[in-house]
This record gives C-alpha cells, structure tokens and sequence, in this order.
C-alpha cells in the first residue's frame, strides 16, 4: 500500500487533559469527513457505557478494547465491513494496553496505512512505566507530551494515588481506577516532600 501512516504516542499525568485532546481531534476529523474510530481499554471501568467522555462533558462513541482483543484482526473486520480502511484509530487510556496490542497497532499502522494515537500515562503511582506506555515508547513513530502545571508551578510527573486523608499510598496493586478522589498529578519535588513528611509524621513516638 502507498499509504503512509504512524504510530503516535501523546501521554501526560492525569489531569491533563488527554481525552479533552482525542475527543477535540475527533470532532476536526468529522469536520474534514475524515474516517475515524474511537477506541478504549475495558479495564477502564468508570463508563458504564461504551463512550469516551471528558471531564469537561464532550463524549464520543468507542469500541471497548478486551485484554484478549487482536487489534490486528479487529481493524481487518472493521475494514472489510466499511470496505474502506479508516484514516485514524483514537486509543484512550492506552496504558493499559498489552504489549502485544501495541505490537498489533503498529503492524495496522504498517500493512495498511492507517494513523495510530495513543493516549495515556507514562507511568503509575509508584513511578513505575505501564505495559502498554513502554511499549509506546519502544516502537511509537512519534511521541509527544502533553504538559500540566503542578500547584507548585513546576511540571507535573507523578500520578500520586492518595487515601482518604490526602496521604500518598505508597504500596497496593498497580492498576486501581479513579478520579480525583484516588489519584492527584504533582511534580517529582513535591512528590519526594510529602512522602518524606508522611514518614516523619509516621515516625513520631505517640505522646
């Protein structure tokens, strides 16, 4: 095929508006009459409907991604049933994509032509990369970070997963979905400051 497409990967903390972005990229390519389709891990349980939606309220149609989905095959039945290749695939929270299927969209973006983004977060909230973010970053054709301020003014890196007093949870299972209510972006200084002032806090003898 002559057809020339790319394996995007555009990440940043939460809060930074990465869904606002595909949704907004979305709505440009319906304005072109550009074919697109909307995709998202299932893992995401928070949407108890098959959407993709903004903090902001924009919203999107999506097909779910299963841990056990072939991308690959799934965009040749899409294909066949449209008897056109789509122009681009819109991944949201793509962190938690297999690296298998990140694989799989790459050979899309290869064999047929068709554009591939990415969005997601680079790492958990222990700092950690996810599976399908390091893959991203092995084999994405382009990567781009999409960049929010922490309340101290500098960039924001880290993902803190919180409990109910504001404290950083610094231990438990890599993958728990949340909100603002489980979860706050902040930069690396004021990441390593509060873990340090919870542990002097902790260490305190009790009077």
């Amino acid at each position: 095929m002559n057809r020339k497409g790319k394996l995007y990967f555009r990440y940043g903390t939460m809060g930074s508006a990465k869904t606002a972005l595909l949704l907004t990229q979305a709505y440009n390519f319906e304005e072109r009459n550009m074919t697109y389709s909307c995709l998202k891990p299932i893992i995401d349980t928070r949407e108890k409907d098959n959407v993709i939606r903004s903090r902001i309220g924009i919203e999107r149609k999506c097909l779910w991604i299963y841990p056990d989905t072939d991308l690959y095959l799934l965009a040749q039945e899409m294909f066949e049933g449209t008897m056109t290749v789509i122009d681009w695939f819109l991944i949201d929270e793509a962190q938690f994509l297999s690296a298998d299927q990140v694989d799989q969209l790459a050979r899309i973006v290869d064999d047929y032509g068709s554009n591939v983004i990415c969005y997601g977060l680079r790492t958990d909230f222990q700092t950690h990369l996810f599976e399908g973010s390091r893959r991203l970053f092995e084999i994405a054709d382009s990567i781009d970070e999409i960049k929010s301020t922490c309340s101290c003014g500098r960039k924001t890196i880290v993902n803190a997963r919180i409990d109910s007093n504001g404290d950083f949870v610094v231990e438990g299972d890599q993958l728990e979905i949340g909100g603002n209510d489980r979860y706050i972006a902040v930069c690396r200084k004021c990441w390593r400051n509060k873990r340090i002032e919870q542990a002097t806090r902790h260490a305190l003898p009790f009077i």
